[in-house]
């Protein structure tokens, strides 16, 4: 069975503790193997070994939310600093307003 991994930002988190999920935001901070990433409000983020992140870049994080709402960080791609946050942050809106047409369980 194929599994979707919903857009969300930090707004919708408390509906997918223990779900994986995918965030484009700001990076914000970085301390060590913690990041905080700007998602319409600030998640707190467990990196990965693989994470390469900027602050002020822009990222697309997929990982799982934990009970206290930071975010583990599966995998995570740096998408420089010409992102549009308004238009990700749309793309979410829209997505969660029409679930039907994407395929989330």
């Amino acid at each position: 069975m194929e599994t979707s991994t919903p857009r969300v930002t930090c707004a919708y988190l408390n509906s997918y503790v223990g779900k994986n999920v995918m965030i484009v935001g700001k990076v914000v901070q970085i301390r060590g193997e913690d990041a905080i990433i700007d998602a319409d409000g600030n998640i707190p983020c467990k990196l990965n070994r693989d994470a390469h992140l900027s602050p002020g870049n822009g990222v697309q994080v997929i990982g799982k939310v934990n009970p206290d709402l930071s975010v583990k960080v599966l995998s995570s791609l740096d998408l420089g600093t010409g992102v549009d946050y308004n238009l990700a942050n749309t793309v979410v809106e829209v997505s969660h307003q029409h679930k039907s047409l994407f395929a989330y369980d």
